[in-house]
């Protein structure tokens, strides 16, 4: 054997399992098929903040658990759903214990109970993409440098294109580096290379009737390759119809100083979301990442816009406590916010159908006035956003696009990130990690558990049973 265990993917997935691979005494590889030292990744990109169901990680277990359940029971969706699911709690104390042993150092973020935890230095409250040198690079850099430290440092430009089986059984892969193809030989094979999000022909498959109409807001790097690979060996693929996202300007698409933040979800959980004929599609209370799912999901995820009033745009729009705020952030970064009078005046500005526009509105008004949200169609819920009316003029519109992190579906895992067969058996030598592994996120209401948590609890899972099996 070359090593105890090749890793497919170098973002925080891969780099955590390295890492624990190394303290517990075991011979990682790490390919990344990124060329450059600072390749693009999810977790490099992202906000920094560390949080599980958007709990804080120091939490009790029994309070963690519930707020993961209430994100999205997987019980009745896949077997052993709710067992693996509970990793997330019975860990999330410990992930970030590990992360703050010299790895990675926290600021408290925000008001929000979510925010307690971010990785430190933080990115600016503004528009756009600034990540070099902000926490999340930084803790990736000082997970390589321990790898180096150790003579084990990513190999660059390296990209798995099949497993490497002898007698049914995994021995390894064979890989595609820069001077050709080679196997590779390990007893275990951790996929670690993050979603399918830049693949169009799954993303048409599983998420979108027209997925180049959808935004990539992370690296915009996952191709499915592990999730290929793991398929191949006889992995089972679960939950690959939701992702994580968030509603964007329209503008985006043309200006990058409006991706990945800010996001539209923060007025449209408090508005209404509606489609060309004036229509609401969705439960808005749901949040943004089920809102997105939502509009990758229609027929044209082009045609689908915001509406508000002036109350809201001053108000829940301009609230700071989850920065950036749309107000004025959207607009000073170039975003187009239409405003109008009357809402048949909006509704011409924006291409959408007045009288049904007109009609939602009303209707809208009545629900907030009476409280009799389960009326409306589709109903809203009101447990976690407070819908607000559309009365106070100028009325306003922001068309919308979905923009998409990571796919939340992928390779089925047990408790020990042990990638299970057809029949829920673990496939020996074959682990899943990060965005990579299904059963965590998504399921029917698209839920959302924390990114960056389940990345290095799944990894330490992962390393820690390898060790176990030696």
């Amino acid at each position: 054997m070359e090593a105890d265990l090749i890793i497919i993917g170098g973002g925080l997935a891969g780099l955590t399992t390295a890492n624990r691979a190394l303290e517990l005494g075991l011979r990682p590889i790490v390919l990344e098929k990124g060329k450059e030292v600072d390749y693009p990744c999810n977790s490099r990109y992202s906000g920094g903040l560390f949080h599980v169901a958007f709990k804080d990680v120091t939490k009790p277990v029994e309070d963690i658990e519930a707020a993961v359940k209430a994100a999205g029971d997987f019980s009745q969706s896949y077997p052993g759903g709710d067992s693996i699911q509970s990793i997330m709690s019975e860990d999330a104390a410990k992930a970030l214990c590990w992360l703050r042993e010299g790895r990675a150092k926290f600021i408290k973020g925000g008001q929000p109970e979510f925010m307690r935890w971010m990785l430190a230095p933080p990115r600016p409250r503004g528009a756009g993409l600034d990540w070099k040198g902000r926490g999340p690079d930084v803790l990736l850099r000082r997970l390589t440098e321990a790898l180096q430290e150790a003579q084990a440092a990513p190999r660059l430009g390296w990209r798995a294109v099949h497993p490497l089986i002898e007698d049914n059984h995994l021995v390894g892969i064979i890989a595609q580096g820069p001077n050709g193809q080679e196997k590779l030989r390990a007893r275990a094979i951790v996929i670690a290379d993050g979603g399918f999000q830049a693949n169009m022909e799954l993303m048409q498959r599983y998420i979108s009737p027209k997925p180049e109409a959808l935004l990539q807001r992370g690296g915009g790097t996952g191709m499915g390759d592990g999730l290929t690979i793991a398929e191949t060996a006889g992995a089972a693929l679960i939950g690959l119809d939701s992702f994580y996202g968030h509603l964007l300007g329209r503008d985006a698409i043309e200006n990058p100083k409006l991706w990945p933040y800010p996001v539209v979800d923060t007025i449209a959980r408090s508005a209404i979301l509606v489609d060309q004929a004036g229509l609401r599609f969705t439960d808005e209370g749901l949040g943004g990442v089920s809102m997105a799912n939502a509009v990758a999901k229609l027929a044209d995820p082009m045609a689908s816009v915001v509406i508000f009033d002036e109350e809201t745009w001053t108000g829940v729009a301009a609230d700071n406590r989850y920065p950036p705020c749309m107000n004025p952030v959207y607009e000073n970064a170039g975003g187009k916010v239409f405003a109008a009078p009357s809402l048949n005046e909006l509704a011409f500005k924006v291409s959408v159908d007045p009288d049904g526009l007109s009609r939602t509105v009303d209707g809208w008004n009545d629900a907030v006035d009476t409280a009799s949200f389960s009326n409306l169609s589709p109903p809203r819920s009101v447990e976690t956003f407070q819908p607000e009316p559309i009365r106070k003029p100028p009325f306003r519109a922001i068309p919308v696009i979905a923009g998409i992190t990571y796919t939340m579906g992928g390779i089925a895992i047990d408790r020990d990130a042990r990638a299970l067969d057809q029949v829920g058996n673990p496939i020996r030598g074959l682990y899943a990690v990060g965005s990579a592994s299904g059963g965590i996120e998504g399921g029917p209401s698209s839920a959302y558990i924390g990114g960056l948590a389940k990345a290095v609890i799944t990894g330490l899972r992962a390393a820690e049973s390898i060790a176990k099996e030696r």
